[in-house]
């Protein structure tokens, strides 16, 4: 099998980290790594495969000096904005997990279990696109039901670990909790927040947009309908909530008038969809949370219930990885069904 020169930028971010783990659990076929960010990490080493790697300044040249065939992009979007054309034109394939590329109409959004035939549009501007965190999650659910009974609106709440905001966003819950033990909670600061996180949920993520909604939110209902190709109506609430990784959300499925849930038929299709996992008996306690999900590669889905009122509305809830599901592991995704498909 052939094996590939691998780039990852954002060396030495929460995601980058995350990349080094799953391409030794997935048995990634890379000849060589290239750990890259900016010139303040240089000569920091990461640990892959039992040895140690030197982390390299990103450079426009660098693609090309290193020969690289498969980009990771983690590192903000004006990094992919400035860089990720320069490992096109060396001949990389970039994958790019910021938020620059995601709307373009020449580049794919891929999560590979709902529009995997997509990343042959790679071939447009050799980039392909892995959508939002809390959009990925939930577009695996949703796709399940739409292929049962047809979505016509879709209604999401979430609530969004700290991890969504990095390493910074995580070390802030942890020293804002360290100074509530130590009664100096009021005197914490707060950077990677508007407000404390802290014994605290805020309901706003990223900027706010003209139209009330917020530019995170904004992005779920755009990419949704770009990667699932379908005009459906989507509203969604976006809070960050006190807990260090994993994203949850509340979902809420209209479908056609005609349509009439049936509980264990979602179940089933949530069951057969590839890495869906039921989690759904409540009397006995069993849901998914953060704590059980993170650190795997698994989308869970629960409190499966058809609307009391409506036939044609469902609920459930759905929580996944932030950093692997709702980033890592998707690129990684991504990147073997090129391969399979590019072989």
């Amino acid at each position: 099998m052939r094996k590939f020169n691998v780039a990852v930028v954002g060396a030495t971010g929460a995601v980058g980290e995350e990349f080094y783990r799953l391409f030794e659990e997935y048995d990634f076929p890379i000849a060589k790594l290239v750990p890259l960010a900016s010139a303040r990490s240089v000569g920091k080493e990461i640990e892959y495969a039992g040895r140690a790697i030197k982390v390299q300044e990103l450079t426009h040249d660098i693609f090309e000096k290193e020969e690289i065939d498969i980009a990771f992009f983690s590192a903000g979007g004006s990094i992919s904005a400035k860089f990720a054309d320069s490992a096109v034109e060396a001949g990389a394939v970039v994958i790019d997990n910021t938020s620059h590329f995601r709307m373009d109409p020449e580049i794919p959004l891929v999560v590979p279990e709902v529009n995997p035939e997509d990343i042959r549009l790679w071939k447009n501007r050799g980039i392909i696109a892995n959508p939002n965190c809390s959009t990925i999650q939930m577009v695996q659910a949703l796709k399940a039901v739409d292929d049962l009974y047809g979505i016509v609106r879709v209604d999401v709440s979430t609530y969004q670990a700290t991890s969504g905001a990095g390493k910074a966003g995580m070390e802030e819950l942890v020293k804002q909790m360290q100074d509530f033990f130590a009664f100096k909670l009021g005197e914490s600061p707060h950077e990677a927040f508007l407000h404390q996180i802290a014994l605290n949920v805020i309901p706003q993520v990223d900027v706010a947009m003209d139209n009330g909604f917020t530019k995170e939110e904004m992005k779920m209902v755009n990419e949704s309908r770009k990667i699932l190709h379908k005009e459906i109506e989507v509203a969604a609430t976006c809070v960050r909530v006190p807990v260090l990784r994993s994203h949850s959300e509340s979902i809420t499925v209209t479908f056609g008038e005609n349509v009439v849930v049936n509980v264990d038929e979602v179940r089933q299709a949530f069951d057969n969809f590839e890495h869906l996992v039921v989690q759904d008996d409540l009397p006995n306690g069993v849901y998914p949370m953060p704590v059980t999900a993170t650190d795997t590669d698994l989308t869970y889905v629960g409190r499966i219930r058809k609307d009391i009122f409506r036939d044609n509305i469902l609920h459930f809830w759905n929580v996944a990885d932030q950093v692997r599901v709702g980033a890592a592991t998707n690129s990684l995704r991504i990147a073997q069904k090129w391969i399979e498909l590019e072989d």
